[in-house]
């Protein structure tokens, strides 16, 4: 430029020119656009940059006569003219002038860049060269700071060299692809803890430039819960299979959703040929059976948590069991149980089917595992010796017992009386 008043008055506006030959050496630059040659100098080689073209759009550039284009550089917005009509053969004219940025009312989908800018997840955009153009409250939340703060930082100055390497190589990986990318990503937070996060980073343009957008959610506390869910699950897949107790995952109707291979062990059965099965199809009829479906429905309706009862198990051979059984409910949704965990804690011996005992039978036998006298128990249930005797010689018979102290013994390991207790007791 020869027009010294000319350069004069650029020199207070915020515009910025210069004169380079065919290999882009300044001859000569000015302007009011910036306060130090170091950030003029950097402008130019971010414009050399942005304008630089193939040898066959350059010719179609000079037929212009000009290329118009938008530049950005440390958070500001240039209109860049190059090359100036005018240049000489070997060297090229430019002028660059800083637009503002226009009000909120009067930028394009501005409601939308405000809903992403207090949007819950974290969102960024960043330059080729890793400098961040922008980046809403979320992001800035992670690293402890302000999206002001983070605006015109370069990612090294937020993360570790570490870090930084694997998101710069994450993008060069996009731009070079032009593709969107879905992944997991491992960061430090501020306050020194791992964490993680899930999103998409993606190529865009921003003024004419290739950058590189990303969102993403935190999932840390999300993982961490899944993990501890995977090793509760694995915990407890390993007690059903290996600690040897019969147990069972039921469904609110009763219907066998997960058994252990100790349970098709007890019925005498397929592991595969229990599951599915309605729990209910496995009882035998006893005395007990309605105070189990009183207690189920009790389970299912959340009034209670767990409950200790006895059943009499129906084996594939036609056999009987007297069990113990431990009901406890898992997963409540809402007002009822999602599961109830069936878990046997005490298992008589398989038997054929005989009557029920009755409620005299049943003190008779508590009373003789006591240590009492016939005459002892006559008086305590009010009864004469001879029906005494006559409940004693028919519970021999139906417990397949010779002799008092086999009777005794064989209560126990039927199950009909409940082991561990004193004095004896009913199972």
């Amino acid at each position: 430029m020869d027009d010294s008043s000319l350069k004069a008055l650029l020199q207070h506006l915020p515009v910025a020119w210069w004169e380079t030959d065919e290999r882009w050496h300044v001859l000569e630059s000015g302007g009011g656009a910036f306060a130090d040659p170091d950030t003029a100098r950097r402008f130019l080689d971010r414009v050399r940059e942005e304008t630089s073209l193939p040898e066959r759009s350059r010719e179609e550039a000079h037929r212009r006569e000009q290329a118009h284009r938008p530049v950005e550089f440390d958070g500001r917005t240039f209109d860049v003219n190059w090359p100036l009509p005018g240049g000489s053969s070997h060297g090229h004219r430019g002028l660059a002038v800083e637009v503002p940025e226009p009000p909120a009312a009067l930028r394009r989908y501005a409601a939308f860049a405000d809903f992403a800018d207090y949007a819950p997840a974290a969102a960024f955009l960043r330059d080729r060269d890793g400098c961040y153009l922008w980046a809403n409250h979320s992001y800035a939340h992670l690293y402890g700071t302000t999206p002001e703060q983070v605006a015109g930082s370069r990612i090294e100055d937020l993360d570790s060299p570490a870090d930084a390497a694997q998101f710069r190589a994450l993008d060069q990986e996009i731009l070079s692809r032009g593709k969107p990318v879905r992944h997991t990503l491992t960061y430090h937070r501020s306050d020194g803890s791992t964490g993680q996060a899930a999103g998409h980073r993606f190529p865009v343009q921003e003024n004419g430039r290739a950058c590189v957008a990303g969102i993403y959610v935190d999932i840390t506390e999300h993982t961490r819960a899944m993990h501890q869910r995977r090793e509760a699950e694995e915990n407890l897949r390993a007690l059903r299979d290996h600690s040897g107790l019969p147990c069972a995952l039921l469904s609110v109707n009763g219907r066998m959703e997960q058994a252990s291979t100790a349970t098709a062990e007890l019925l005498r059965t397929r592991l595969s040929d229990i599951l599915g099965r309605r729990a209910h199809t496995l009882l035998a009829a006893a005395p007990e059976l309605h105070r189990l479906h009183l207690a189920w429905e009790a389970l299912i309706a959340r009034r209670v948590r767990r409950v200790e009862t006895s059943a009499l198990l129906l084996d594939a051979e036609g056999r009987r069991r007297r069990v113990r059984l431990h009901l406890t409910t898992v997963n409540p949704t809402g007002r009822r149980a999602a599961h109830v965990w069936a878990v046997v804690t005490g298992q008589g011996l398989a038997h054929e089917a005989h009557p029920p005992l009755t409620a005299a039978q049943l003190r008779i036998l508590s009373l003789l595992a006591e240590g009492s006298t016939n005459g002892e128990i006559a008086a305590s249930l009010k009864l004469s010796r001879q029906a005494v005797d006559y409940h004693l010689s028919r519970l021999r018979d139906l417990l397949g017992a010779p002799t008092r102290p086999a009777l005794v013994a064989r209560a126990y390991a039927l199950g009909v009386l409940a082991p561990g207790t004193w004095p004896p007791r009913p199972a």
